[in-house]
């Protein structure tokens, strides 16, 4: 360790122009000092597997000055005076506004970034610049992304980015292509990537910053689960198939956003125009997801978080960089002087050296709010920014006021909470590798109602599995993930399930686990295409391609736009399980046609191949909606080709569940970018904010056939999402003329509370209501298992039945001989997409959920939990 000893001697020592060199010689130091004190840790990351280098942190080498000391204090003391212990307060009269899945809020922010005059602030873990927030892209081309930022960059508005800079050997977002491509558009677009990760003094190996925030003109914001990146656009009707023979146009899911995680990962995210996978026999992975937009005083506790993080990589990374500016906080103390800000450690400092930027919640004598931005008061909300950081993500102390607000939220509840998660990770007990404590609230609410002898119920929805290309048996991801969450749900010593059962009581009267799962029919008919094939003289791909050209637009900018295009050609697939990472994919490079002109020639020639197949009724190229309401049955739906075709044209796959929301009560919210599991509560690992939402516009309702007030805001989204999840919404499509969810806040919603299938989900605690979601839940798990025999299921109790179980097809596709009648009269039958989760999963294979993971001696387990 002398030579150790010496480099950081050394580094110490040099000369302030090269700062960064001295930070990496530290970084690098701390590795191999911490290596060589547990080389025993080494040996069990080989034994694991795991391509991760062990986490270092350096010695904390800030809050120990007496200045950061005395800012330490100042901001304790702030947060001490708030609930949750957050940085921010409760706020009154704001408009919150949720939206259900991604053509919702893809939609809003697409208005919200219109309208913006002053500055933009995007705070995100993976931005695609080439995504289109419109829908079809043959009908939205100036709605992509980087084309919007473009103009309003041109118009004089400054746009600041900060985006997760990933571990390149694990993570496929390529941040470096975002602000590659971001700052080429215009002198306007600063994009910063942090953390840097082995060899930097910062260095961070495990933690991410997770949050997905815009706010615009410090004066409207939005908070929630969705990133701007691809995958994420999507219907209520969350269709698996995007192939459309006749007419290209319709496609929904250009090159890049047409995606099976479970099957595939991205790929090369920089070609955006290149598929990952055959739309013609792969299934896409459908996407659920909530989002808000905001207008209220509260924007400015969330451009508060934006600034703070945005000067502290700054500080970090481009102290001297004039390219990024320092930015001052919008609050105007002088207006507002019992701010929480006021106290603020380095407001001051950043009023003199930040570029600043119009607030207009706090107005000095004689000012107004002028056009557009709506007026005070905006809206009906009680709202608290509440979020996860620490002095990796924003050089603070830990605070996990998230963590903090689940727990209080749970503890508070008086009737009914409803989750959806990303995941399900959590421990009910002090001790073991799993720290946060919210399951812990539940298992103690759930007791505690029992023994009062009061109905109480939990309604827990969550994916059916972990969106990771792989199979469960051997992806270290999958099998860990889907261990902890049974470990937090009914297995391990001290789930929920088992510490309820130890007071003495049953589990499921009191809380249940759900899934997302959905199903399509690919209009992709091998005999159709080939014969379109020859009467045009176009291939499909060459057609695919063609349409390609049309989504790169009429100018070809940036070094990174790509001119040829790769059609990944599906190989043999893996018998039994999904593709995995490394499955050998066959890719076909071919040009783009040099003008739209040429390309649109080359899709009307293949289009007009279909001439000679039309028949008196149009084959759909979808049909995911018939799980939701509608006039037509699956059954009466047309199809071109063979039976055998089109039975080999259904797939089923996880409906995948990206939310973060609990809803309490019908009451009280919380929402944003965190995921029930250690690494999104601690604090100390992923940043990400939340908010707390209790809207003061109540409504008259019951709660177990009693008379109840509800509040607005929580009930109507919680009977949304009940609608959405048990097909009791009409199929939603795309078009030019928006309706009232697709606007942004101060905009409110259509008041649906008057509808009958609103009213048969409107009382969380009537046993109507109860009874419709677990049947409803049941028949649909029974179809999906008889069909497509998915993993999950209560079938396999082991690993030597779960290898019996799998079916020997291409994921996703129909089980073995099922005739095509069986397929369709059962598909039928579906109603929405929701299914019971089983919970005796591997239940008889102890080495699932136990073992050393689980009692500290797998460095590792962090990572995952």
């Amino acid at each position: 360790m002398k030579f150790l000893g010496k480099v950081i001697d050394y580094a110490e020592r040099l000369p302030e122009g090269i700062e960064r060199a001295r930070d990496q010689i530290i970084g690098m130091s701390n590795v191999l000092a911490r290596c060589h004190r547990s080389l025993h840790l080494i040996h069990l990351h080989v034994m694991y597997q795991v391509f991760w280098i062990p986490i270092v942190s350096p010695h904390n080498r800030r809050h120990d000055t007496p200045e950061e000391k005395l800012n330490d204090e100042v901001r304790a003391k702030i947060n001490a005076s708030h609930r949750f212990q957050s940085f921010a307060d409760q706020r009154q009269e704001n408009a919150i506004k949720w939206h259900i899945d991604g053509q919702d809020y893809f939609w809003a922010v697409s208005e919200i970034l219109d309208s913006a005059k002053d500055v933009i602030f995007i705070l995100d873990w993976w931005l695609s610049p080439e995504l289109y927030l419109r829908r079809p892209p043959a009908q939205n081309e100036e709605w992509r992304l980087d084309r919007l930022l473009q103009r309003k960059a041109e118009q004089g508005v400054k746009i600041y980015v900060v985006v997760y800079k990933e571990v390149t050997q694990t993570m496929t977002m390529n941040s470096k292509h975002t602000k590659a491509a971001l700052e080429a558009l215009h002198p306007n677009i600063a994009c910063m990537r942090h953390p840097d990760h082995i060899g930097s003094k910062d260095a961070v190996e495990f933690w991410s910053h997770h949050e997905k925030v815009v706010v615009v003109d410090n004066h409207r914001a939005c908070i929630g689960g969705l990133d701007l990146c691809y995958g994420r656009w999507d219907t209520h009707n969350h269709p698996l198939a995007d192939a459309h023979p006749t007419d290209f146009s319709r496609t929904l899911f250009p090159g890049q956003d047409y995606n099976d995680a479970r099957y595939l990962d991205f790929q090369d995210v920089a070609e955006y125009i290149s598929n990952g996978a055959s739309i013609l026999e792969t299934p896409r992975m459908p996407w659920h997801d909530v989002h808000m937009t905001i207008c209220g005083s509260v924007v400015l506790d969330i451009c508060q978080h934006f600034v703070e993080r945005w000067n502290e990589v700054k500080r970090r990374k481009y102290r001297d960089d004039t390219r990024f500016d320092w930015l001052a906080l919008p609050h105007n103390v002088q207006v507002a002087p019992a701010e929480a800000v006021f106290q603020h450690p380095y407001r001051e400092q950043w009023h003199l050296i930040g570029r600043k930027f119009r607030q207009r919640f706090h107005l000095d004598a004689g000012d107004h709010v002028e056009p557009p931005y709506p007026a005070p008061p905006h809206g009906t909300c009680r709202v608290q920014v509440v979020r996860s950081v620490s002095d990796w993500s924003h050089g603070v102390l830990t605070e996990h006021s998230i963590q903090n607000a689940y727990i209080q939220l749970i503890r508070e509840a008086n009737h009914f909470i409803y989750i959806e998660n990303q995941f399900f990770i959590s421990n009910t007990q002090t001790e073991g590798p799993v720290k946060n404590q919210i399951a812990k609230a539940l298992a103690e609410r759930i007791i505690e109602a029992a023994r009062a002898g009061k109905k109480f119920k939990v309604v827990v929805v969550f994916p059916e599995v972990p969106g990771f290309a792989g199979d469960i048996k051997s992806e270290t991801a999958l099998k860990t993930i889907m261990a902890a969450q049974y470990r937090t749900i009914n297995r391990g010593g001290h789930s929920i399930y088992e510490e309820v059962r130890k007071a003495g009581y049953e589990p499921m009267d009191y809380i249940r686990f759900f899934h997302l799962r959905a199903y399509d029919r690919i209009n992709a008919p091998q005999s159709v295409i080939a014969q379109m094939e020859r009467s045009s003289g176009v291939t499909f791909h060459e057609a695919q391609i063609a349409l390609a050209r049309q989504w790169v637009g009429k100018y070809l900018f940036g070094k990174d736009v790509p001119r040829e295009v790769y059609i990944k050609v599906p190989q043999e697939a893996k018998f039994g399980v999904p593709a995995a990472e490394d499955t050998p994919v066959k890719k076909d490079k071919v040009p783009l046609p040099e003008t739209i002109e040429a390309a649109r020639e080359v899709i009307t020639r293949f289009e007009s191949g279909a001439q000679s197949l039309q028949s008196g009724e149009m084959v759909v190229d979808s049909v995911s909606h018939h799980a939701l309401q509608g006039r037509r049955s699956l059954l009466d739906e047309p199809w071109i080709g063979t039976e055998e075709e089109e039975l080999n044209c259904y797939v089923s796959e996880v409906l995948y569940i990206h939310t973060k929301v609990m809803i309490v009560d019908d009451r009280r919210v919380i929402m944003g970018s965190a995921n029930l599991n250690d690494r999104s509560q601690k604090g100390n690992g992923d940043s990400e904010i939340a908010l707390v939402v209790e809207d003061d516009d109540m409504i008259e309702t019951t709660m177990d056939g009693r008379p109840y007030a509800a509040a607005r805001f929580a009930a109507t989204l919680r009977r949304r999402l009940f609608r959405e999840h048990l097909g009791l919404i009409e199929p939603q499509h795309t078009s030019h003329r928006p309706d009232s969810f697709m606007r942004p806040a101060p905009i409110p919603n259509e008041d649906e509370t008057h509808l009958p299938e609103d009213a048969a989900v409107a009382d969380p605690l009537a046993d109507e209501t109860l009874d419709l979601l677990y049947n409803t839940a049941r028949r649909n798990r029974e179809v999906f298992t008889e069909l497509f025999r998915p993993v999950p299921t209560n079938l396999v109790r082991s690993w030597s039945a779960y290898e019996n179980y799998v079916p020997k097809v291409k994921t996703g596709h129909v089980a073995p001989g099922i005739p095509l009648q069986r397929v369709r009269e059962r598909l039928s039958q579906v109603k929405g997409s929701v299914v019971e989760c089983p919970l005796d999963f591997l239940i008889d294979e102890e080495s699932f959920a136990e073992g050393i993971d689980w009692i500290g001696l797998n460095p590792t387990l962090p990572v995952y939990i």
